[in-house]
Protein backbone atom coordinates (compact mmCIF):
# COMPACT_ATOMS: atom_id res chain seq x y z
CA UNK A 1 0.00 0.00 0.00
CA UNK A 2 1.34 3.49 -0.47
CA UNK A 3 -0.46 6.55 0.39
CA UNK A 4 0.40 8.48 -3.19
CA UNK A 5 -1.34 5.60 -5.11
CA UNK A 6 -4.46 5.65 -2.58
CA UNK A 7 -4.54 9.57 -3.00
CA UNK A 8 -4.27 9.13 -7.10
CA UNK A 9 -7.48 6.34 -6.78
CA UNK A 10 -9.14 8.54 -4.64
CA UNK A 11 -9.19 11.46 -7.66
CA UNK A 12 -10.15 8.80 -10.20
CA UNK A 13 -13.30 8.26 -7.70
CA UNK A 14 -14.40 11.95 -7.62
CA UNK A 15 -13.53 12.18 -11.37
CA UNK A 16 -15.76 9.57 -11.81
CA UNK A 17 -18.63 10.47 -9.57
CA UNK A 18 -18.43 13.97 -11.25
CA UNK A 19 -18.79 12.30 -14.20
CA UNK A 20 -21.76 10.53 -13.16
CA UNK A 21 -23.71 13.90 -12.64
CA UNK A 22 -23.21 14.79 -15.60
CA UNK A 23 -24.79 11.66 -17.47
CA UNK A 24 -27.99 11.60 -14.83
CA UNK A 25 -30.85 13.12 -16.44
CA UNK A 26 -31.66 16.45 -14.95
CA UNK A 27 -35.28 15.29 -13.77
CA UNK A 28 -33.65 12.20 -11.61
CA UNK A 29 -33.42 15.00 -8.54
CA UNK A 30 -33.40 11.60 -6.29
CA UNK A 31 -30.20 10.41 -8.16
CA UNK A 32 -28.74 13.74 -8.91
CA UNK A 33 -29.09 13.89 -5.13
CA UNK A 34 -27.75 10.83 -4.01
CA UNK A 35 -24.62 11.11 -6.32
CA UNK A 36 -24.14 14.22 -5.28
CA UNK A 37 -24.07 13.77 -1.19
CA UNK A 38 -22.27 10.89 -2.00
CA UNK A 39 -19.23 12.50 -3.55
CA UNK A 40 -19.37 15.56 -1.06
CA UNK A 41 -19.11 13.70 1.63
CA UNK A 42 -16.06 11.81 -0.12
CA UNK A 43 -14.23 14.70 -0.79
CA UNK A 44 -14.82 16.38 2.23
CA UNK A 45 -13.08 12.95 4.05
CA UNK A 46 -10.45 13.12 1.53
CA UNK A 47 -9.94 16.47 2.37
CA UNK A 48 -9.15 15.95 6.38
CA UNK A 49 -7.45 12.71 5.69
CA UNK A 50 -4.90 14.55 3.47
CA UNK A 51 -4.52 17.31 6.03
CA UNK A 52 -3.85 14.70 8.94
CA UNK A 53 -1.50 12.22 7.02
CA UNK A 54 -0.28 13.38 3.88
CA UNK A 55 0.63 16.85 4.59
CA UNK A 56 2.01 16.75 7.91
CA UNK A 57 4.95 14.32 6.75
CA UNK A 58 5.13 15.87 3.16
CA UNK A 59 6.27 18.97 5.19
CA UNK A 60 8.77 16.87 6.85
CA UNK A 61 10.17 14.66 3.98
CA UNK A 62 9.34 16.55 1.11
CA UNK A 63 11.79 19.33 -1.21
CA UNK A 64 9.41 21.03 -3.92
CA UNK A 65 8.31 19.36 -7.16
CA UNK A 66 6.41 21.16 -9.87
CA UNK A 67 6.92 24.85 -9.93
CA UNK A 68 6.94 24.74 -6.02
CA UNK A 69 10.19 25.75 -4.44
CA UNK A 70 9.76 23.57 -1.31
CA UNK A 71 7.11 21.25 0.53
CA UNK A 72 5.91 24.65 2.55
CA UNK A 73 5.00 26.31 -0.86
CA UNK A 74 2.82 22.94 -1.94
CA UNK A 75 1.12 22.28 1.22
CA UNK A 76 0.46 26.26 1.38
CA UNK A 77 -1.49 25.59 -2.00
CA UNK A 78 -2.82 22.72 -1.19
CA UNK A 79 -4.65 23.46 2.20
CA UNK A 80 -6.03 26.69 0.23
CA UNK A 81 -7.41 24.14 -2.65
CA UNK A 82 -9.25 22.22 -0.04
CA UNK A 83 -10.35 25.94 1.38
CA UNK A 84 -11.99 26.38 -2.03
CA UNK A 85 -13.05 23.29 -2.73
CA UNK A 86 -15.12 23.08 0.74
CA UNK A 87 -17.01 26.30 -0.47
CA UNK A 88 -17.54 25.18 -3.65
CA UNK A 89 -19.22 21.91 -1.98
CA UNK A 90 -21.13 24.31 0.57
CA UNK A 91 -22.03 26.54 -2.25
CA UNK A 92 -23.96 23.47 -4.28
CA UNK A 93 -26.50 22.72 -1.26
CA UNK A 94 -27.83 26.65 -1.72
CA UNK A 95 -29.20 25.72 -5.19
CA UNK A 96 -32.47 23.07 -5.68
CA UNK A 97 -30.90 19.91 -6.85
CA UNK A 98 -31.25 19.78 -10.53
CA UNK A 99 -32.05 22.78 -11.18
CA UNK A 100 -29.57 25.35 -13.37
CA UNK A 101 -27.87 26.95 -10.38
CA UNK A 102 -27.75 23.36 -8.36
CA UNK A 103 -25.59 22.12 -12.55
CA UNK A 104 -23.35 25.67 -12.69
CA UNK A 105 -22.19 25.34 -8.40
CA UNK A 106 -21.44 21.26 -9.40
CA UNK A 107 -19.84 22.56 -12.51
CA UNK A 108 -17.60 25.17 -10.25
CA UNK A 109 -16.74 22.53 -7.23
CA UNK A 110 -15.86 20.23 -10.56
CA UNK A 111 -13.14 22.64 -11.85
CA UNK A 112 -11.79 23.99 -8.23
CA UNK A 113 -11.40 20.17 -7.50
CA UNK A 114 -10.07 19.48 -10.60
CA UNK A 115 -7.20 21.95 -10.76
CA UNK A 116 -6.33 20.80 -7.32
CA UNK A 117 -5.85 17.43 -8.12
CA UNK A 118 -3.73 18.34 -11.04
CA UNK A 119 -1.64 20.24 -9.58
CA UNK A 120 -1.30 17.90 -6.60
CA UNK A 121 -0.18 14.64 -8.73
CA UNK A 122 2.14 17.77 -10.22
CA UNK A 123 3.82 18.76 -6.72
CA UNK A 124 3.01 17.34 -3.71
CA UNK A 125 2.67 13.43 -4.80
CA UNK A 126 5.62 13.99 -7.06
CA UNK A 127 7.42 15.34 -4.40
CA UNK A 128 6.20 12.72 -1.85
CA UNK A 129 7.59 9.88 -4.35
CA UNK A 130 10.97 11.14 -4.50
CA UNK A 131 11.16 11.59 -1.18
CA UNK A 132 9.39 9.24 1.27
CA UNK A 133 10.60 5.56 1.73
CA UNK A 134 8.33 3.33 1.14
CA UNK A 135 7.85 2.25 4.44
CA UNK A 136 6.34 5.38 4.99
CA UNK A 137 4.18 5.90 2.32
CA UNK A 138 3.00 2.25 3.28
CA UNK A 139 2.58 3.52 6.78
CA UNK A 140 0.64 6.58 6.04
CA UNK A 141 -1.83 4.95 3.24
CA UNK A 142 -2.81 2.43 6.17
CA UNK A 143 -3.21 5.43 8.50
CA UNK A 144 -5.30 7.20 5.40
CA UNK A 145 -7.32 3.86 4.76
CA UNK A 146 -8.53 3.63 8.66
CA UNK A 147 -9.31 7.55 8.62
CA UNK A 148 -11.34 7.16 5.59
CA UNK A 149 -12.98 3.81 6.51
CA UNK A 150 -14.05 5.35 9.53
CA UNK A 151 -15.84 8.59 8.14
CA UNK A 152 -17.31 7.27 5.11
CA UNK A 153 -20.51 8.80 5.88
CA UNK A 154 -18.26 12.23 5.67
CA UNK A 155 -16.53 14.74 8.43
CA UNK A 156 -17.77 18.23 9.17
CA UNK A 157 -16.15 20.51 6.82
CA UNK A 158 -13.47 23.05 8.42
CA UNK A 159 -11.45 25.82 6.43
CA UNK A 160 -8.00 25.60 7.83
CA UNK A 161 -5.38 28.93 7.42
CA UNK A 162 -2.79 27.46 5.41
CA UNK A 163 -0.13 29.54 7.51
CA UNK A 164 -1.51 28.89 10.61
CA UNK A 165 -1.78 24.91 9.60
CA UNK A 166 2.01 24.61 8.39
CA UNK A 167 3.19 26.14 11.54
CA UNK A 168 1.38 23.40 13.64
CA UNK A 169 2.88 20.85 11.35
CA UNK A 170 6.61 21.79 11.66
Amino acid sequence: MDITQLILDDHAEQRRLFAMLEEIDRSDTASLDAVWRRLAAFLDVHAEAEERHFYPALLHLGTGAGDKDDAAEETDDAIHDHNEIRDAVAAVSRHEVGSDAWFAAVDTANEVNSTHMAEEEREGLTDFRRNAPLHTRHDLAVAFTAFATAHVTGVEPVDKDPRKYIAEHT
